[in-house]
């Protein structure tokens, strides 16, 4: 296969306000004033688009192991570093590689784009990418499963790499969308969390951590200068705070947007509302290496206690749809499954064969601006097991403390949303329900053989198809509870032309123009 192509240019009841905001970061949002947005050090031009993404972004090195998935870096990563393969809409396109081979079932290379230089000046080669991909390696973190079958990359001169894996994988053009590629010199260098080095079409100027991004266009970035100057990315804790923002014109993009507060920006002058279906979904997994969530009925009676259609439709109506699988319908691998019957006493029935006729006491830990509407849709599943005697402690927390728990497996249950980032099921049921991943302490052997077979498998109904039985087992084993897919909604100032709204929740904002 070749592929070639031109470079695209806690439990206490709380108001709407409070469960809005960050907890623990409000004193980090930033304040809208009539001057504008400002912090992060200054350095965004005149004329700079202004950008609010619903999550804070904590850290900017590529490399980071706990932000390697995170959504709101991805977004700044996506315009300051270049990935050798880009997604446009459904299709993998040429980014910093201009073409590349499948030569055997081990090896595939990839020649790079001449003309591609870094933020200092210094030339793009094959000997920068290996390097990325030896340290991206060498981290540990949510990305890791993705390279376990890649054992080099050698740079056969400048402009030619060429990745070596242990077996057939079908999926390297895909994850290649997520290796992020700077100077061979500068992979480790500490200043990557705060000033970072790529060859994307913008480089920082400003950061402050939580608060806000500053970004100021690459004049000599090889895909042309983009029609911005810049672009300001400030973290607005409080949704109320960013919509009035957004109507006032301080801001020009907004996203996601609540589905409840759709209807009130929809009727804002000058201002356009495009919602869509997302690759963003949300999910609450169990702990499947602690009790009792170590037995799958005991799981699977969590399932059966909650009224999932009722509480989609009363919380998110239009702004979300009931999933039938562990990954939303419009990702690749995706097969629907039987959703599960909302049936307390059958519930009970289960709890009581696993020896909890009495219920029992658990936890579910999240953080509040992981997606809309989250504090609410945990208080209804915790009333929901309520109901079949079990007690659920809330546990609202600040991000950096959530990744830390939910890295080291210190929780019961996880609620949160997640983001099929590359449009692919590699990305989610490949990467995270491995014995190896141990992201919620899930080990079925069975589905290790299956998933390895799927990232084997060439693109197609093949691959698709054993994507789709690993979805039946984590579905039927109740790995987790899948509530809903978010349809996203962004809010745009009706000034700006050549936005293209992302099921991913990463819009490329370099190709944004003001009228």
């Amino acid at each position: 296969m070749r592929t070639t192509g031109r470079p695209g240019a806690g439990g206490t009841h709380m108001g709407r306000r409070d469960f809005l905001a960050m907890a623990g970061l409000g004193s980090a949002s930033v304040l809208v004033s009539g001057c504008g947005f400002g912090g992060g050090g200054g350095g965004t031009p005149k004329g700079a688009l202004r950008a609010a993404f619903g999550q804070p972004v904590t850290d900017l090195d590529p490399y980071n192991a706990a932000t390697a998935v995170d959504e709101a870096s991805l977004i700044v990563k996506r315009l300051v570093f270049d990935t050798l393969v880009r997604r446009q809409g459904d299709r993998l396109v040429p980014g910093l590689a201009s073409g590349w081979e499948r030569t055997n079932d081990t090896t595939w290379v990839f020649t790079l784009r001449r003309g591609a230089r870094f933020h200092d000046g210094t030339p793009v080669t094959a000997a920068d990418v290996a390097a990325c991909l030896k340290r991206t390696r060498a981290v540990a973190s949510a990305q890791t499963p993705l390279w376990a079958s890649v054992t080099k990359a050698e740079a056969r001169d400048d402009h030619t790499v060429v990745f070596t894996t242990d077996g057939p994988l079908g999926s390297l053009p895909v994850n290649l969308t997520l290796l992020f590629v700077v100077p061979a010199a500068r992979v480790a260098d500490p200043e990557q969390k705060r000033r970072p080095i790529g060859s994307g079409p913008f480089r920082v100027t400003g950061f402050t951590p939580s608060t806000s991004v500053e970004l100021a266009r690459f004049d000599d970035y090889w895909g042309g200068r983009s029609d911005l100057p810049g672009i300001s990315m400030p973290y607005i804790a409080e949704t109320s705070s960013a919509i009035t923002a957004l109507r006032t014109g301080d801001i020009d993009l907004l996203w996601p947007i609540p589905p409840d507060q759709l209807p009130e920006v929809t009727r804002v002058k000058g201002v356009t509302v495009e919602p869509v279906p997302s690759w963003t979904y949300y999910l609450n997994w169990f702990n499947c290496s602690r009790a009792p969530f170590t037995d799958a009925n005991v799981r699977r009676a969590m399932c059966q206690a909650v009224n999932l259609p009722q509480i989609v439709d009363r919380l998110f109506g239009r702004g979300g749809q009931q999933m039938r699988a562990p990954i939303p319908a419009t990702v690749a691998g995706y097969a629907a499954q039987e959703p599960w019957t909302y049936d307390p006493a059958a519930a009970k029935r289960l709890l009581a064969a696993a020896g909890l006729g009495r219920g029992f006491t658990t936890s579910m830990m999240w953080f509040d601006a992981t997606g809309p509407l989250s504090r609410e849709l945990a208080e209804a599943m915790i009333s929901s097991w309520a109901d079949i005697g079990v007690t659920v402690r809330p546990q609202s927390i600040e991000k950096a403390q959530w990744l830390e728990r939910l890295n080291s497996l210190d929780w019961d249950m996880n609620l949160q949303t997640n983001t099929v980032t590359t449009g692919d099921a590699a990305f989610t049921v490949g990467r995270l329900y491995t014995s190896k991943a141990h992201r919620m302490g899930y080990k079925n052997p069975a589905l290790d053989q299956l998933l390895a077979r799927a990232a084997a498998a060439p693109s197609g109904s093949e691959r698709d198809g054993l994507y789709g039985e690993a979805c039946k087992i984590i579905w039927s084993d109740a790995v987790g509870l899948f509530p809903l897919t978010l349809v996203t909604g962004y809010g745009r100032s009706s000034r700006l032309t050549g936005f293209t709204p992302a099921p991913n929740n990463q819009p490329d904002l370099a190709a944004v123009r003001r009228r």
